[in-house]
């Protein structure tokens, strides 16, 4: 059966939402992060990234994973192109010029825009305020006014990244624009940004997904 390794306050949560989209049946093994845990080597610990029964799925130590059949395959953008290329029908490439475009947001979402909003909810949200770094939100917020630019203008003809249509490409972009929402300033100028990101997140794949994270958080 098909198997996503991760707990869904990582990475996995694109994963598990392309999933629901595509309405395929799989397994859930909510590996958690080891540095989560205060001690990971505790007979009791649940099952984490530095588990035996986990590297020998991924040796890298990382969240999330992907089984299909005898194929394995480790990082998340990557796992959500091969399902929605796959099993995703509309969500995945017509021809291979939307093949090239998907791989093309995917890729500048993890480099253009996620170094920056991890910092942003890593010091608006994630850590305690007495941790929280503002000069370093603000230095990503700066670098980001760019990219969102770029991103407001690449909706704007028809709300969606590639083919006119919700996609993949949506999917692993949104998943990367939704770290930085803790500061919203940065989106005051990019109103079809903020259109796409509201229907994105108005989807049901999307909202059982983070049903599910919130439950598994509990």
């Amino acid at each position: 059966m098909l198997t996503i390794y991760g707990c869904l306050r990582s990475r996995a949560s694109r994963n598990v939402w392309l999933a629901h989209e595509a309405g395929l049946e799989f397994r859930h093994v909510p590996v958690m992060q080891a540095y989560r845990l205060a001690d990971p080597d505790a007979a009791d610990a649940p099952l984490h990234t530095r588990s035996p029964a986990f590297l020998a799925v991924n040796p890298n130590g990382h969240i999330p994973s992907l089984t299909d059949g005898a194929l394995v395959l480790h990082e998340s953008l990557a796992i959500n192109l091969y399902l929605a290329r796959k099993y995703g029908g509309a969500l995945g490439p017509a021809d291979a010029a939307e093949d090239g475009l998907m791989g093309m947001w995917s890729l500048w979402a993890a480099t253009e825009f996620e170094p920056h909003s991890i910092e942003i909810l890593t010091h608006r949200l994630a850590k305690p305020p007495a941790e929280r770094d503002a000069a370093k939100a603000e230095a990503a917020i700066a670098a980001l006014r760019q990219p969102v630019a770029v991103l407001d203008r690449a909706l704007a003809e028809t709300g969606h990244l590639v083919g006119g249509r919700f996609s993949v490409a949506d999917i692993n972009v949104a998943e990367v624009v939704r770290y930085a929402l803790p500061a919203p300033e940065l989106f005051a100028e990019a109103p079809h940004l903020q259109a796409w990101i509201a229907a994105c997140h108005a989807r049901p794949a999307f909202l059982r997904m983070m049903a599910e994270r919130e439950r598994e958080a509990a």
